[in-house]
């Protein structure tokens, strides 16, 4: 697979940050198309080539999933049910079934572990991959991903897209790069190019509230984000100035790592105009109870201590949290347990502009398998030497 090229013209690249003693790291994200969507279209052939959206089409429904036909409708996760069919009028909605995609994702996570127990699962179809130490001997990350692609196919039916590169930052937008069903290799010293000329909506973690502040500083591409020094990014965006700053120049030194415990599992919503009546923040609420239950029973995890996070128009934020002797049985528990700690804070003083809430105190709930074993261990004397 070729690499992206270092375009002539652009930012100046600095030299790369230096690696660890055995060589740069090789690492790969994996993350299936359109995953959901994809399953139930798999397993019903009726759905092939229509736009689909997995969720309920009720008027509280969330999207849990799109298929790529219903995106070229501007379909996405997390989005009201009823816009998405006013999007879409010719959209079909199929109910979740999360134990069927959780048998799926046990598949893919035992292909990874065929070429790595450095595994570190984000989600149900979205892993990172550390394959420096090569433990197959296939002699490059780009085949060992192809491999791991081309397994998922034949063993699932389904399609994945890889990015390839040295950090977990430039391998995630490389997977991103040539979805769906692709791969893309950004190799050592093509990083800070590569970033220079993604819009920053495209950082994991820059959402729209901080496209929009950015954008009121001019700020549109990873090449002007590098233009901005740290000290007035620290000013601008406070905790999130440093990764910031890295990231405009390809640099992330997290390792990949395995068992990794999640804390939470939530969700929050800004609102276009601040909210201050109790049905309409109920209304709301039960949204976001939708949205985060979803991604619950995605992560495959339960848990006890239920936290409404409220932010006024001044940026005053008030939490509230309550604790279960046990963990949260269902959506309606989570929910009514949300509502509990709203209506214990009503009437507000002043409208709110965000709203948030969150399970933690979690426990793994999925089957065995879903996560690879820890290794904790070194890795080989010239594992660096493996080619991208």
């Amino acid at each position: 697979m070729p690499s992206i090229p270092t375009a002539p013209g652009t930012v100046p690249i600095e030299p790369a940050p230096a690696p660890p003693a055995s060589g740069f790291r090789k690492i790969i994200h994996i993350d299936m198309d359109a995953f959901y969507a994809s399953v139930e279209q798999r397993d019903d052939p009726a759905l092939r080539g229509r736009p689909v959206a997995v969720g309920g089409s009720s008027a509280r429904g969330v999207v849990a999933a799109a298929s790529y036909e219903a995106r070229r409708f501007g379909v996405r996760s997390a989005m009201p049910s009823t816009r998405a069919a006013r999007l879409c009028p010719d959209l079909v909605f199929v109910p979740p079934r999360f134990e069927v995609y959780r048998t799926v994702s046990r598949q893919i996570h035992a292909i990874f572990r065929d070429y790595t127990a450095l595994i570190e699962p984000l989600s149900l179809d979205e892993a990172y991959l550390d394959v420096t130490a090569d433990d197959r001997g296939i002699g490059s990350a780009t085949r060992i991903a192809e491999r791991i692609r081309q397994r998922i196919r034949a063993e699932t039916g389904l399609t994945a897209s890889a990015g390839v590169s040295y950090n977990k930052f430039l391998a995630k937008l490389a997977s991103d790069h040539n979805k769906p069903d692709g791969l893309c290799v950004i190799r050592p010293g093509e990083g800070a190019a590569f970033v220079a000329r993604l819009p920053v909506a495209r950082f994991h973690g820059v959402g729209p509230r901080g496209v929009e502040r950015m954008a009121a500083l001019g700020v549109a591409t990873g090449a002007d984000l590098r233009a901005i020094p740290l000290e007035s990014l620290r000013t601008h965006f406070g905790a999130q100035a440093d990764y910031l700053y890295r990231a405009a120049r390809g640099i992330d030194l997290r390792q990949v790592e395995a068992n990794r415990p999640r804390k939470s599992v939530g969700a929050e919503r800004t609102f276009a105009s601040d909210i201050g009546s109790g049905p309409a923040l109920r209304e709301a609420l039960g949204e976001i109870v939708d949205i985060v239950w979803n991604r619950i029973e995605q992560a495959g995890v339960q848990g006890r201590t239920v936290t409404l996070k409220l932010r006024s128009a001044d940026f005053h934020t008030l939490t509230r949290a309550r604790s279960l002797p046990r963990a949260v049985a269902d959506a309606g528990e989570f929910g009514q347990v949300g509502r509990d700690l709203l209506d214990a804070l009503l009437p507000l003083r002043q409208p709110v502009r965000l709203m948030g809430l969150t399970l933690s105190a979690l426990e793994v709930a999925a089957a065995p398998g879903d996560a690879a074993a820890a290794p904790g261990d070194a890795a080989p004397a010239g594992q660096g030497t493996l080619p991208f």
